[in-house]
């Protein structure tokens, strides 16, 4: 038998069995130290069971939401739960769901404190992607359906939609820009008021380094075309979520496609779920879609052109 503290899986084998490209396995290794894999005689990595066993565990936090570098951290506080002698996987389940339900009863509630709470220990274990799509869309979308629902006051929904866009606005502020990258308009569509879902989507694109120039909702439309030719933008990005405004949207689409032939113009939210296939098929070229890999290959797409 082998003895499991030898190595025997060289590094090209280890990134093809875990998925993992050899450059980021080399730096996670320089720069977190969490594994420290022994040299043959011509000086190549060889990799132990022991060694595999502790990536996979971090890549599948990091496959939760987890940075590496909070994933490492979760490694030195716990380690890897261990099953008659040898370490295994763990088996835990995905708690953001939990934490989503948390929050939002801390916010239907009036709980502030709590879900400050629940919000820094949501930050604590998971990257400021899961966080914003899992978390924070979420909860968004639940407040949105519920007071349309008429289950809870305007007063709840109010101090929900508050609290979130305070604490995505003290993100927002510690992000840097690149400045390669376009400018970018966000707004909201035509007679929009609810500004959560477009937060949420300025918050992607900062996090992706885009300057983003932030108008929010109750701008007129010809104001919108002053700001458009002062800041003359690659992209423009609005929101719409009641349906009864999506029309509306879609002509303000159509009117400044006319005016600013070269602008990229991106639609999002919870109004275009609902749009017919012929409307759909009309503006399929600017419809955003609601994940975050749909936002990210409409984007490449785009920038590429």
């Amino acid at each position: 038998m082998p003895n499991p503290e030898e190595g025997k899986y060289n590094i090209k084998a280890v990134s093809k069995m875990l998925g993992i490209q050899p450059g980021t396995l080399r730096a996670w290794e320089r720069r977190y130290q969490m594994i420290a894999p022994v040299r043959n005689e011509s000086g190549h990595r060889l990799y132990t069971e022991d060694h595999v066993r502790i990536l996979k565990w971090l890549i599948q936090k990091v496959n939760k939401g987890f940075s590496i570098s909070q994933a490492v951290n979760l490694l030195e506080d716990t380690g890897l739960p261990v099953h008659d002698g040898v370490p295994e996987l763990e088996k835990e389940t995905d708690r953001s769901a939990e934490l989503m339900d948390d929050l939002l009863k801390a916010l239907l509630s009036f709980d502030e404190n709590l879900a400050h709470e629940l919000m820094n220990r949501a930050f604590s274990l998971y990257s400021i992607d899961k966080v914003m799509i899992d978390i924070l869309g979420k909860v968004l979308m639940r407040v949105g359906d519920l007071w349309e629902q008429g289950k809870i006051t305007t007063a709840h929904e109010h101090f929900a939609t508050s609290f979130l866009r305070s604490r995505i606005g003290m993100i927002l502020h510690t992000l840097p820009v690149n400045g390669l990258l376009p400018k970018v308009i966000a707004v909201c569509g035509p007679g929009e008021w609810h500004e959560m879902g477009l937060l949420i989507f300025t918050l992607f694109l900062r996090r992706r380094g885009f300057e983003v120039i932030y108008l929010g909702s109750s701008i007129a439309e010809k104001d919108l075309s002053v700001v458009l030719e002062e800041v003359k933008p690659k992209f423009l990005f609005m929101s719409c979520t009641l349906p009864q405004n999506a029309d509306r949207t879609f002509a303000a689409v159509d009117e400044l496609r006319g005016r600013f032939p070269d602008l990229q113009i991106g639609l999002g939210g919870g109004a275009f779920q609902f749009i017919d296939e012929t409307k759909r098929a009309d503006y399929t070229e600017t419809l955003l879609g609601d994940s975050n890999h749909e936002w990210e290959m409409w984007l490449k797409t785009r920038l590429a052109m």
